[in-house]
Formats: structure tokens, C-alpha cells, sequence
């Protein structure tokens, strides 16, 4: 085992929470949950539908929603809106980008539902990328915008075949890139990672034909059970009542207005995304230009600008200076488990400081400098 220097005051980050989600929450995002008559009191009261109304449409403003395309929630997360989807969003046969866990790991839901018939699942190598094409027989498309896992970022396309839907899983990278909207009828998330909140609800953009595919499913003759918890109609019909099925995490949601509507004062979505570009590239120009680290994906325009995968020395074992820098207060930057050979992984969100990231290369270099 290698041992670690102290590091100087001086050089540590003002803020050291660099998690790939659950991500860093700012403080005035805590400060919202003392607003009054929101915590502790009824989700289906005003105080609180207002709030749930003012989070739609601050989402509305920040991802420049088509006028016909709705906001819909659920209690659950993004891994629950996987079950929804094979529940409501499948009819028959789908087909999965994979090239991490979670786009894996969706796939994996498709394979398990009994109603289903085993999907296509056309994958790529941790690092790389695979652009999901029109197959017969299929009538859902799904992959992952950001796949969390690997730090690899999609081009966003819609599946051009008639009659079939194309789902993107955004929960990594929602709030901190542009998207055309058009080009999805289902673009799902968390709210943990860019959007700088906590865990326990999902946030989809439904097309009219994803809302209308949903509803022929669940009123179908074909004797498919959905659960009322995965009923998308369901969802739909609480979240133009500006509330959810059941009690939600309220937490999530004030947290998230409040950081939905800092964002759109600082500038929206170009300012988020030019922030977390501009943060990533700090990480991927220090790795090129390290002798002891390189960006685990190797192509440029795969680099994801919010989850950025740093291959570290083997003489060096990032998980124990990840351990090490834990101690001294900057947490969470160790791999996904399984992922690279020996990694280092760090978020780059909106709520991120660059000078905190550049805090953070410059201790890892005091570090490294020293142990190498």
C-alpha cells in the first residue's frame, strides 16, 4: 500500500462532493425546505401542488418542451421508470443501446417481464459507443443519453420506423446538455445527479404518442396486468393535477424547483452546459497531458461533459487514493464498480465550482508527484 502525502490546506477544494450521484445539493436548496406549509403537510394541498406546478413548468423552460408534450412524474426514480416502461411504453419486442450497467440493466427489466418477448440488445465495450438501428418486429427503442457507468455520452436520434417509440434514459446528464426533444417521445430521470437534488421520484417527457401508447396498453384486451404504482395513464392523470399517485419524496421536489430555478436565472441550459463542458475538459486536457493518467474513453466526441473516467497509473491504486482523499474531505470519485482498470471517476454538475475542480487536479498531482 502506497502512503498517501497529507495535502496543504491551501490546496484542497472550498466544496469536495464530486459524487456521480447522488451529487452535491447546494445550500440553498436545503435553506427551501423550511419554506412554510410545504414539509410535513398534504402533497394534494395547494402549497404543494404549487410547487409541483412551478417545477413543471421551470422543466418546461429549461429543456424547451414541444407545446404538445407533457411533464409527467412518479414516485421512484428512473430504475422504477424502466418497470413502467415495460409495463406501458412495450407492447411486444424492444430494442436496447447498451454500453454500461444502466443501459444493461434496463435491458435486463425487458428480459425478466413475462409478458414480453426477449429484446434485441446490441451492445459496445465499456468506453465506447453503438448506435441502436431499425429492426423488424420492434416497437420500442431505448438507450442511455449518459451512460453514467463508463462516462460515454450519446448523440441524441430518434429510431426512424414507423409505429414504434424511441425512450432515452437522461438521468445523468438531464439539466446539463441540450436536447431535442423531437427526436424522443420518452426522456426519463432522476433528479440526484445534474439537477443537484435527492432520490425517490422520476421526471419523464412524454411525446402525445408515447401518452397514447400507454393508454391503449392499459385499456388493451390482451389481459396484461399493470400495477397501479406502474400505471404511465395513471401517472399522466396525477401530474396534470400537478401532484403524484401516491405521497411523494416532497423533499425532492422543493429541492428540485429550487435548483431548476437557479438554473434558469444563471442562464438556463446553455449556461448549465457550457459550465459542465468547460468542467469536464479541465479533467480530460489535465489526463491527456499527464504522464500518470488518461481519459478512459479514448474518442473525444464520446467524453461525457458531467461524468468524466480518468484512468490512473497502475503503479498507483486509485481506490485507495480515492480513500485517501476521502479523508481529507473530497468524496466520491472512485469508479463504477466493475468499470476500468484502475479509475477514477468525478462529476462535473452544474453545482460544481471549477475552481473546486481545479483544486481537485492539482491535489491529485500533489499526490501523485509524490508517490510516483
Amino acid at each position: 500500500m502506497v502512503a498517501f502525502p497529507d495535502i496543504p490546506q491551501a490546496l484542497l477544494p472550498s466544496d469536495g462532493r464530486f459524487g456521480c450521484g447522488p451529487s452535491k445539493v447546494r445550500a440553498a436548496q436545503i435553506d427551501a425546505l423550511s419554506s412554510p406549509l410545504l414539509m410535513g403537510t398534504s402533497h394534494r394541498a395547494i402549497p404543494v401542488r404549487d410547487v409541483v406546478a412551478s417545477l413543471k413548468d421551470g422543466l418546461r423552460a429549461l429543456f424547451a418542451l414541444p407545446d404538445d408534450y407533457e411533464v409527467v412524474l412518479g414516485n421512484g426514480g428512473a430504475s422504477a421508470f424502466w418497470d413502467v416502461a415495460c409495463a406501458c411504453l412495450i407492447s411486444s419486442r424492444a430494442a436496447f443501446g447498451s454500453w454500461g450497467a444502466f443501459g444493461a440493466k434496463f435491458a435486463t427489466e425487458a428480459i425478466r417481464a413475462p409478458h414480453l418477448c426477449d429484446p434485441l440488445v446490441d451492445e459496445a465495450p465499456d468506453g465506447s459507443l453503438v448506435t441502436v438501428t431499425p429492426r423488424d418486429g420492434i416497437d420500442a427503442y431505448a438507450y442511455p443519453h449518459n451512460e453514467t457507468s463508463t462516462g460515454v455520452t450519446s448523440p441524441i436520434y430518434r429510431v426512424e420506423a414507423p409505429d414504434t417509440l424511441t425512450l432515452v434514459d437522461g438521468t445523468s446528464i438531464a439539466g446539463a446538455a441540450p436536447v431535442d426533444l423531437t427526436q424522443i417521445d420518452a426522456y426519463y430521470f432522476s433528479l440526484q445527479k445534474a439537477l443537484g437534488s435527492d432520490g425517490g421520484l422520476w421526471v419523464a417527457f412524454l411525446s402525445p404518442a408515447a401518452i397514447e401508447r400507454a393508454r391503449r396498453i392499459e385499456e388493451g384486451s390482451d389481459g396484461r396486468w399493470v400495477p397501479q404504482f406502474l400505471s404511465l395513464t395513471a401517472a399522466v392523470q396525477n401530474s396534470r393535477k400537478d401532484q403524484t399517485l401516491n405521497t411523494p419524496a416532497l423533499a425532492t421536489i422543493i429541492m428540485t424547483q429550487a435548483q431548476v430555478r437557479w438554473l434558469l436565472e444563471r442562464g438556463g441550459m446553455g449556461m448549465a452546459s457550457t459550465h459542465c463542458a468547460q468542467a469536464s475538459s479541465l479533467i480530460y486536457q489535465w489526463a491527456e497531458a499527464n504522464l500518470a493518467a488518461r481519459p478512459f474513453v479514448e474518442n473525444p466526441a464520446w467524453r461525457s461533459p458531467v461524468t468524466a473516467t480518468i484512468e490512473i497509473d497502475e503503479a498507483v491504486s486509485a481506490a485507495e487514493l480515492a480513500a485517501h482523499l476521502r479523508t481529507l474531505g473530497i468524496v466520491d470519485i472512485g469508479a463504477y464498480r466493475g468499470v476500468g482498470v484502475n479509475q477514477l471517476r468525478i462529476g462535473t454538475w452544474p453545482s460544481v465550482d471549477i475552481d473546486d475542480v481545479e483544486a481537485l487536479l492539482a491535489c491529485i498531482d500533489y499526490c501523485l508527484e509524490r508517490v510516483l
